[in-house]
């Protein structure tokens, strides 16, 4: 099996991405799979300007483009590979974790964490029901059960997903990563229409997701603990690591020695 992990950091320079993917590349070369690391834009997708609800500021600063769609472009190398993982900048993989492809039979499509499954805090589990509810009510219906509960909806957090090759079954034909991404169904996602304003990338997919009734598999939360959305006490059993909430960190993630601290 030919396995890839698959990064994107083409932002400005931060001492907290480029210490996460030292531990991606050290994980890599343990477990013996390709890591990729795209520093550049390839997909460059546009929002509609004359009919996107997004602020200017969000995409005009980049070149006019969403940098939150470029991991999409790793949907292009499934010629070249069996299994991918595509794994957000700031995930730290703690040292001596196991190969998460070790987890994903051949069954399995698609791959990830249940925001609502983790051992969050009480202050973060009513974050995300309220996020829940605006971003997956209207598109919960027969075709996409996302299984509301008192905990919200059931959503996968996208920062890290696992896809194997089988999940191209769920492509058109010939179909391109741009292609996929500018999909006419798409398109309020990708202008941020009514809620989805500030939405990245994780509303579509598991949008996507859960309309084509994928295979799917709920990863245990070790293998993206949300850094202050899960209780403390728990990051140190964790095998990845997710610093989502900058605000939460030590200089906003710049001060790397003193964040490791808190997770070690």
């Amino acid at each position: 099996m030919k396995q890839l992990i698959y990064q994107v950091c083409v932002g400005k320079p931060s001492k907290l991405y480029d210490h996460c993917i030292n531990s991606v590349s050290d994980y890599c070369k343990e477990h013996n799979i390709d890591h990729i690391v795209q520093r550049t834009p390839i997909l460059r997708i546009k929002p509609d300007v004359f009919a996107t609800n997004r602020s200017k500021e969000s995409y005009e600063k980049h070149g006019g483009f969403l940098p939150i769609y470029e991991k999409e472009n790793a949907f292009d190398m499934f010629d070249d590979y069996d299994q991918i993982s595509i794994v957000d900048a700031d995930i730290w993989i703690r040292p001596g974790s196991p190969n998460i492809f070790d987890n994903i039979n051949q069954h399995v499509d698609f791959a990830g964490v249940v925001e609502r499954e983790m051992p969050i805090t009480n202050q973060y589990a009513n974050k995300i029901i309220n996020y829940s509810r605006m971003q997956y009510t209207n598109l919960h219906s027969h075709k996409s059960d996302f299984k509301p509960n008192q905990l919200g909806f059931e959503f996968y957090n996208m920062g890290l997903m696992v896809l194997n090759k089988s999940i191209k079954k769920y492509f058109k034909p010939g179909e391109t990563a741009h292609q996929f991404i500018t999909r006419p169904e798409f398109k309020d996602f990708i202008d941020g229409q009514g809620a989805w304003k500030w939405s990245t990338d994780q509303t579509l997919l598991n949008y996507w997701v859960r309309k084509e009734n994928m295979n799917q598999l709920h990863l245990d939360w070790k293998w993206n603990a949300l850094y202050k959305g899960v209780k403390d006490e728990y990051i140190k059993d964790a095998y990845f690591v997710h610093f989502f909430l900058k605000d939460h960190l030590p200089e906003r993630g710049e001060n790397v020695k003193e964040l490791m601290k808190h997770v070690n």
